[in-house]
């Protein structure tokens, strides 16, 4: 008994010096096979066709997700904002290239994770797979409901609905700015219409109050009208 209640002791003690796993300082610092890049305005993040070696963390900054089908046509397949993972495809075994392009819309910092380290954490730390796991299945609903925008809705709807992601509605309290620059061509790419019907539909929404410009594009939560509306 006293060698058996000496050995629980031991076992305690181990338990304190093993320090709790902090998935907040692992995702903000550089580390064994972690690395913090950053990203000008209109640069790739990586590009379709390169090796699938990391997992990408978005510190700060904007992003979107393109493809390009063989015929040369692009489409944009999601929008990236603070927080979010991407190119975490490389983490299964069939995926040895990147099927997408990842590219800047704003100056970005994301950490590089390695593929080698990514799944060692995910095997080791229960808190983190969990995080990601919950990143995953919001990612897919988010895929689903671009999908069903992207089928039914009008160019109208569509932009308005990236306006509001790109402010990360829904995911804080308060809006943000969009961003301090972003070209009506860059919006016509992420909605997939003209330039000169996102300019059209732009006006609109700043002579409706849904929109203004003061030192940067601010978007109102109002503009969630025009989603709604039938």
């Amino acid at each position: 008994m006293p060698r058996r209640k000496a050995q629980k002791n031991v076992q305690k003690k181990v338990q304190k010096n093993v320090k709790k796993f902090d998935v907040r300082a692992f995702l903000s610092k550089v580390g064994f096979g972690r690395t913090i890049l950053h990203y000008p305005e209109n640069s790739a993040i990586f590009a379709q066709g390169d090796p699938a070696d990391a997992v990408f963390y978005i510190q700060k900054g904007r992003a979107k997700l393109t493809v390009v089908s063989k015929q040369g046509k692009e489409a944009t397949v999601a929008l990236l904002t603070e927080g979010d993972f991407v190119g975490e495809g490389c983490i299964t075994s069939d995926q040895p290239l990147r099927t997408t392009s990842a590219l800047a819309i704003t100056p970005c910092s994301a950490l590089r994770i390695e593929k080698k380290v990514m799944l060692d954490v995910l095997h080791k730390e229960h808190a983190f797979s969990d995080l990601l796991v919950a990143f995953l299945v919001v990612r897919n609903s988010q895929i689903q409901a671009d999908l069903v925008d992207q089928l039914f809705n009008s160019a109208e709807k569509r932009l308005a609905r990236a306006l509001l992601l790109l402010t990360r509605f829904g995911k804080e309290d308060r809006l943000e700015p969009v961003l301090p620059r972003i070209s009506h061509e860059g919006l016509a790419e992420i909605v997939g219409t003209t330039r000169a019907r996102v300019t059209f539909f732009m006006n609109r929404f700043r002579k409706l109050g849904f929109i203004d410009y003061n030192g940067g594009l601010e978007v109102r939560s109002t503009l969630l009208d025009v989603v709604l509306h039938e």
